[in-house]
């Protein structure tokens, strides 16, 4: 049986600096793909079937394969799990094939596999029917709920979520999502090369763990925002999501119309507020993008 993937490698560089050459060893992210298998059933017996491939950086390698399966719509709970396993016998991508077995293969339907109920910005499908999908699939917009930040502490988020990324510190090259409470602590960090896959591991780690639709904490990510990472807080119910970077338009869009807090250009100093005043407290008389109470 070969060894587990690890999420960084050392490489040897060559370093400029100052007019001079050295050198020497670096640290850089791991970046290899994740085929997600679904094991189904086919006449008498079973089968797998593949869902997805994606570049990843290894590591919670189940919470990613749930946590996508969760957010695309092929999961509904917890409880359609049976079993989540690494491939045997596939050397050398063995750590790289995972398989979920459902709970009952017979109710699952194939269509889901071949319907995607968003597009990417390269389909050249209008926003308006990216959200309408999201519509078809079953989303609502989410309640004002018991989500209640204070300004100050989305203003620390960004140093908390950087100070507690170890990968990133040590390669520079991965992308951070974290759940935070109300007081600005860390509940659950994941990283990973792709923003997505992310966001995917810290929505699996929750959704595994009986914690789905999470209601009481908000989504901080590294980068931007684009639609597809807010389409996946409103799968898991997360209500409010905090970025260090921009937002799309169709991610301001869809915040607007499923009820959803965005922030974007998050750090110490301040921040934007694209949608959902409602959540953030001490904002001012200038708060004012409205989350429907």
């Amino acid at each position: 049986m070969s060894s587990r993937k690890k999420s960084t490698s050392r490489v040897r560089i060559d370093r400029f600096a100052g007019g001079r050459g050295a050198n020497r060893d670096d640290v850089v992210a791991v970046e290899e793909p994740l085929e997600i298998r679904l094991e189904l059933a086919a006449g008498d017996g079973v089968r797998e079937r593949s869902v997805s491939v994606t570049m990843r950086t290894p590591g919670a390698d189940f919470e990613l394969a749930a946590g996508f399966l969760f957010t695309e719509g092929i999961l509904a709970d917890r409880s359609d799990i049976a079993d989540l396993r690494y491939c045997q016998h596939v050397t050398p991508q063995e750590y790289n094939i995972v398989t979920v077995r459902l709970s009952d293969p017979d109710a699952f339907d194939p269509a889901l596999l071949t319907r995607n109920f968003y597009t990417t910005s390269s389909c050249g499908v209008c926003g308006k029917a990216s959200l309408e999908a999201v519509e078809v699939r079953g989303c609502e917009p989410l309640p004002a709920g018991e989500l209640r930040v204070p300004r100050d502490v989305i203003q620390q988020i960004p140093d908390a979520l950087r100070e507690a990324q170890p990968v990133f510190e040590r390669t520079g090259g991965l992308h951070a999502a974290a759940l935070f409470d109300s007081s600005g602590e860390i509940t659950t960090l994941r990283e990973d090369v792709g923003r997505h896959n992310a966001v995917d591991k810290v929505i699996g780690h929750e959704l595994l763990g009986g914690r789905v639709p999470i209601v009481d904490r908000l989504l901080a990510v590294s980068g931007r925002t684009s639609f597809e990472i807010m389409q996946k807080a409103l799968a898991a119910g997360i209500s409010m999501v905090v970025a260090v970077g921009a937002p799309s338009s169709l991610a301001v869009d869809l915040a607007t119309q499923f009820n959803m807090t965005l922030v974007g250009f998050a750090k110490a100093e301040g921040f934007n507020l694209y949608a959902g005043a409602g959540r953030i407290e001490d904002l001012g008389p200038t708060g004012g993008r409205g989350a429907r109470e």
